[in-house]
């Protein structure tokens, strides 16, 4: 890729590329004044003592406090756990973890006011201050760079990875001055805070959605009068075989039912696709051995689908996306596992015989159409709040890179 910096007056060439004069290029082990690694102990659920940060509480280069064990007071060794209490401003770093997790950061700030320390897997870091700051170096290990870097010095062993200190620290980073650094920092948490209320935001209508749906899909009274069927008397099972003409299509949790093509994924289908079922717009396929997970979805094609799922197309007494939003509630999925067959949850499955003696309680096709706009208003909701908010983070990304490699300057 072209160095967009190359040549251009006031930059220099480095093993990094170009980078502004006044930065410079620095290991790790140039800014990280410390290091250590925490405690391994039994911990438990009950808050009888110090708060432990695990691995897991590390998630998208935050601390999430929501799942937080404790250090059993009790413990002969416990005096010694005055050496790993976190202070705030520490860095704390994944060097023991699943390949996905390893090298994973977050800045410790305290919200628990209270003293709390780590475990083994994780490795405190103390930054030179004078150096860097914390914030920009959790930017310096968001990049395609370093996580090259972290999946050359792990070293797997089962089901997780490890690498050493001295290994990590040998990573280079360009470097600018503090306020440079604190500038960057300062337009970037431009970014953060939108990306933050966007989240909460569509968590918030995720919520309201699923509340929603609990109080249309009530099995107690409601304003709307029903009847009662078996899914038998409301569904056909499709059964066509020898399509191979027509395209192969995937059922996708949140997506529903689209052509195979659209997946950024291996195709592990069979070579030999004679047995596969044929699937019609507005039908309804269901993986077999997973309905009672809620794994279905209607199809607004004609293809193929895999003989590991179940067809079922919808009858004039029903509105089929109406019958998709009721199969999603925590109820029917209890019936669909009720429902089952098999001696564990890997091996259950729901066939059409069972399937269609399930009782139903549904109001007329008028009601249920109105209930799905409503639900298909919400999905509409969430999906552009999706949409926007991705769209937030390939912004911020694009700007970080440029301002991470001096192509944008900022003001002092």
């Amino acid at each position: 890729m072209t160095d967009k910096n190359a040549n251009k007056i006031g930059y220099k060439k480095t093993k990094l590329g170009w980078i502004p004069e006044d930065w410079e290029v620095v290991r790790l082990k140039d800014i990280v004044v410390y290091s250590q690694s925490g405690l391994s102990r039994k911990l438990s659920n009950n808050d009888i003592g110090l708060p432990v940060i695990r691995s897991n509480n590390i998630k998208n280069n935050t601390i999430d406090f929501s799942e937080i064990k404790y250090w059993y007071r009790n413990d002969p060794q416990g005096a010694n756990t005055q050496n790993y209490v976190l202070q705030n401003n520490d860095i704390l770093l994944n060097f023991i973890n699943s390949l996905a997790q390893i090298g994973k950061c977050a800045i410790f700030i305290n919200s628990l006011n209270r003293d709390t320390i780590f475990t083994t897997n994780i490795m405190r870091l103390k930054l030179n201050p004078t150096k860097i700051t914390p914030y920009f170096y959790i930017l310096q290990t968001l990049n395609e760079r370093y996580l090259y870097y972290i999946g050359s010095i792990a070293k797997p062993a089962v089901n997780q990875a490890s690498f050493t200190s001295n290994d990590y620290k040998m990573y280079k980073i360009s470097l600018p001055p503090i306020t440079e650094q604190e500038k960057i920092a300062e337009v970037l948490s431009c970014w953060d805070d939108g990306i933050e209320v966007l989240e909460k935001l569509l968590e918030k209508k995720q919520l309201h959605k699923k509340a929603l749906m609990q109080r249309l899909y009530s099995r107690k009274k409601t304003k709307f009068d029903k009847k009662i069927y078996k899914l038998g008397q409301l569904f056909t099972n499709r059964k066509e075989t020898n399509c191979t003409n027509l395209e192969l299509l995937s059922v996708c949790d949140g997506v529903g039912i689209i052509p195979r093509s659209q997946l950024n994924a291996k195709d592990n289908s069979n070579e030999d696709k004679s047995k596969y079922l044929k699937v019609c717009i507005g039908d309804i396929a269901y993986n077999t051995m997973r309905m009672w997970q809620g794994r279905c979805g209607v199809s607004n094609y004609i293809g193929i689908v895999s003989p590991a799922y179940t067809v079922c197309i919808p009858t004039e007494k029903i509105n089929v996306n109406y019958m998709y939003y009721m199969f999603k509630t925590p109820h029917m999925i209890h019936d669909f596992w009720r429902f089952s067959q098999g001696i564990v949850e890997d091996t259950l499955n729901l066939k059409f015989n069972n399937f269609s003696i399930i009782k139903v309680e549904i109001p007329t096709k008028e009601v249920q159409q109105k209930i799905e706009e409503i639900l298909n208003n919400c999905d509409e909701e969430i999906r552009l709040l999706g949409k926007k908010l991705e769209m937030l983070k390939q912004q911020k990304k694009g700007l970080m890179q440029k301002l991470l490699t001096g192509e944008i300057r900022v003001k002092i």
